[in-house]
């Protein structure tokens, strides 16, 4: 094949102990000056492969628990595909110290089946959370009440080290903007995921922190400082000790921010020739400390089997200041106001306690893992509010309304699970797994208001309601290679079982459901020559309701507008298809997504009469999206290279008949970009844009949405520091602006939280490390705890 396309090439096999394959070993490419080309892990058999130019070449071999390897050189001529003699790794032999890496991976790489973000290499990314990260980010869409999908607007299951983030709404928002960014080392967007992973959402987000495996003891402190509309800090410090059959890692963060939400709602009713218009104007400031652990430890109890430990914790704790301002007029005269103020604190602990298992059965390279792992997610919210109520001259026209909100929450999540991979032949295997899960919520609401100086339980809003959800699962899965054609084929099998128990007067006291679902993929992919090649996927996923959204409790934002949960609520199934050409580094993508069932936007009941709103999440109807991608990296320059990602949808809603006569259809373009600067050997900068067109969402009709970020940073320190400056959202632009017109409904929505934030940002390496980075050189528990809780702010 390589004299007929006359190309050349390297390949060969990689070794450890006792001779046994080095499977997964990293094996880099490096020019002769030691620049970096390439790298690829080995396969279950130890081999690996390169297609490169004539040229003279080394080899650096790295893999946990062995000593580097640097190797060569290796002359490869024009037409040769050069084998090299098998490659031996050494145990526990210190680190070649000389060895100096002078490039690094782009910030985005994209596959058919994924996007990777190479966080530790973004400028960008110093400072920032990860929840900021995510937020502008190719393809994804973050809003600050914890939406976030990859796939048209269905949730997608974020991951965490390939644990479940077991958190939605505000709740998944405060957990994802404690975690600094640099602590990440990628993230993982996978649009076609495989029946290994829950079949929970649309797509994979999966976070992957940064964890040493140098030998020796390194550690990395990190601080920043920022300020938008008010100011902010945060420091963090992350270490890693190996030695031996011992590895201990960890890191601590604490971040303290101070920041605002703007909301607006304008709600006209014509109601018995009156038309009246309800204008909230809603805004609140809160503050507070995020505090984020992790520690973990992995030893190896013989040359095959390793076992490890993870404890994992997250601690906020913040103050909010609410006001809420609503106008009420009727034929165009102002009749009165309400004033709403309110204090609310409220504190989430997350904890969680892991054990795994690694085992390498034989020699063939039979692995089986297994992981258990418990969770508690507790919350404290204590709110008391007080209305205001003056008439068109400004005069009280009602006493003062007091009223207490008090709604704590607890959650246990157990789950259990144990995969297994054999190894068919060296171009295929056979993977197979079981999972079980176990979620226990228990939420109280205790709202009433104040009567002779004391606070009482209103019994048509108070209640308590218990939830329990069992997820009993299996998959298996085959990854094969024939000649130029590969094939990824799985089955994921979920059964679910639900119990909800509701203590009030207003709510269905017991709600059960029991289903069983088939979740098949499929991947086809086919090489045409050594720059071009064909990829088509399918698969079908779940995306269950996070528990508070079939929570029947009713949330008070004032007299005339309330959330609430709905315990009817069933799951929505997402179909997706996809077919990608890539042609070199370039991937045209054309995929489809069909969800049924689908719940993922804020509907409204409007009572006409009382003029009272109450925003719920329904089985509102069918949501499909066709659509064209383009992914094209550019190299303009040797010290410019760039990313652009174009998507352009078609995407439509039909209502379900008992929600109306609805079937609307609507284009969406987006684009996204990112541009490096390499101005100096240490100096580099980078900026970034996203710009999504009009489009028609849920039940609204939206405005186009864009923004600019720009960074730059100066390594310092004999390269193991980094300062950079970075602004988010430079034009104060990103925001939420929808207008809805659907049977009874006519209103203006404004939704905007802080997103321009001047951020200077510092970080240090120091220790044992084995690689040191110099100047950038261009080169070519899954869905439980993600639904745990879920409330505004």
């Amino acid at each position: 094949m390589y004299a007929q396309n006359n190309t050349s090439g390297i390949h060969g096999k990689v070794f450890g102990d006792k001779h046994l394959a080095a499977e997964a070993a990293n094996v880099i490419l490096l020019a002769a000056d030691s620049a970096i080309i390439k790298s690829a892990p080995c396969d279950a058999a130890g081999e690996f492969s390169f297609n490169t130019k004539p040229g003279k070449y080394l080899l650096l071999i790295t893999k946990i628990g062995y000593d580097q390897s640097l190797t060569g050189p290796y002359q490869v001529i024009q037409g040769q595909n050069l084998q090299i003699d098998d490659l031996t790794l050494t145990l526990h032999i210190p680190v070649l110290k000389e060895v100096s890496i002078t490039a690094q991976r782009s910030y985005i790489e994209v596959k058919p089946d994924r996007v990777t973000l190479n966080v530790q290499n973004s400028i960008i990314a110093d400072g920032n959370s990860v929840f900021e990260i995510l937020s502008q980010s190719p393809g994804v869409h973050a809003d600050s009440k914890g939406s976030i999908s990859l796939i048209g607007h269905s949730n997608a299951l974020v991951m965490l080290n390939g644990k479940p983030i077991h958190l939605t709404g505000q709740d998944l928002v405060d957990y994802l903007s404690s975690l600094p960014g640099n602590t990440v080392k990628q993230i993982e967007l996978i649009t076609s995921p495989s029946a290994k992973y829950d079949a929970a959402g649309a797509g994979v987000i999966n976070i992957i922190s940064r964890k040493g495996t140098a030998t020796g003891t390194n550690f990395s402190v990190s601080g920043n400082a920022g300020y938008g509309k008010f100011g902010k800090a945060g420091g963090s410090v992350a270490f890693n000790s190996q030695h031996d059959k011992l590895n201990i890692f960890g890191n601590y963060s604490y971040i303290y921010n101070k920041t605002d939400h703007v909301f607006s709602v304008d709600r006209m009713i014509d109601f018995n020739n009156v038309k009246s218009d309800y204008d909230v104007n809603y805004n609140t400031n809160y503050q507070g400390p995020r505090q984020t652990y992790t520690l973990g430890a992995d030893f190896a109890i013989s040359k095959r089997h390793t076992i490890g430990v993870f404890l994992s914790g997250t601690l906020t704790d913040n103050e909010y200041t609410k006001n809420n301002h609503l106008a009420i007029s009727n034929n165009g005269v102002l009749d009165s106001t309400i004033l709403t103020k309110s204090n609310l604190s409220r504190g989430i602990h997350n904890y969680g306690y892991d054990l795994n298992y690694t085992g390498k059965l034989d020699t063939t390279g039979k692995v089986l893992t297994a992981d258990v792992a418990f969770g508690n997610v507790g919350r404290h919210s204590s709110e008391y509010i007080n209305n205001y109520f003056y008439n068109s001259a400004n005069g009280v026209y009602r006493p003062d309304l007091k009223l207490q909100n008090l709604s704590p929450s607890t959650a246990n999540i157990w789950s259990a699970k144990v995969d297994y991979v054999n190894p068919l032949s060296k171009t295929a295997r056979l993977e197979a797994g079981a999972k079980y899960s176990m979620v226990q919520t228990n939420n109280q609401l205790i709202f009433g208001p104040q009567e002779d100086g004391i606070y009482t339980s209103d019994p048509n809003f108070s209640s308590s309601f218990k939830y329990r959800e069992n997820v009993n699962s299996g998959y298996i899965n085959y990854i094969g290679k024939a000649g130029d054609f590969g094939i990824t084929a799985g089955l994921r099998v979920e059964q679910t079982n639900t119990m909800g128990n509701g203590n009030s007067i207003t709510m269905v006291s017991n709600v059960a459901k029991h289903y069983l679902d088939w979740f098949p993929q499929i991947e086809l992919s086919y090489r045409i020559d050594q720059k071009q090649s064909l990829d088509l996927s399918f698969n079908r996923g779940v995306d269950r309701p996070s528990f508070q959204a079939v929570n029947p409790f009713l949330y008070y934002t004032d007299l005339y507008d309330y959330n609430k949960g709905n315990p009817m609520l069933l799951p929505q199934y997402n179909n997706r298809a996809a077919l990608s050409y890539t042609y070199d580094k370039y991937i045209t993508t054309l995929y489809t997504s069909v969800t049924t069932n689908f719940f993922n936007f804020v509907d409204y009941i409007q009572n006409d009469s009382s003029k009272v709103s109450q925003s719920i999440t329904q089985n509102f109807g069918k949501y499909s999206v066709y659509g064209l991608k383009f992914n094209v990296p550019a190299t303009f320059t040797n010290w410019w290279d760039a990313n652009f990602n174009l998507d352009a949808s078609y995407q439509r809603i039909q209502a379900y008949p008992k929600h109306g006569t609805l079937d609307k259809g609507t284009q969406l373009f987006s684009f996204f970009s990112t541009q490096h600067f390499k101005l100096s050997e240490t100096l580099s900068a980078e900026v970034a844009g996203d710009y999504e067109s009009p489009t028609f969402y849920g039940i609204g009709m939206f405005k186009s949405d864009y923004w600019v970020r720009a960074g730059i940073a100066k390594r310092v320190l004999n390269n193991n520091g980094r300062i950079s400056l970075d602004v988010s959202d430079i034009f104060d632009t990103h925001r939420d602006q929808s207008v809805v017109n659907y049977q009874n409904l006519d209103m203006n929505i404004y939704n905007k939280s802080e997103t321009r934030v001047f951020r200077l940002s510092f970080t240090y390496r120091f220790g044992n490390v084995s690689l040191k980075t110099a100047a950038r050189r261009k080169t070519g528990n899954e869905d439980e705890q993600r639904r745990v809780t879920n409330s505004g702010d």
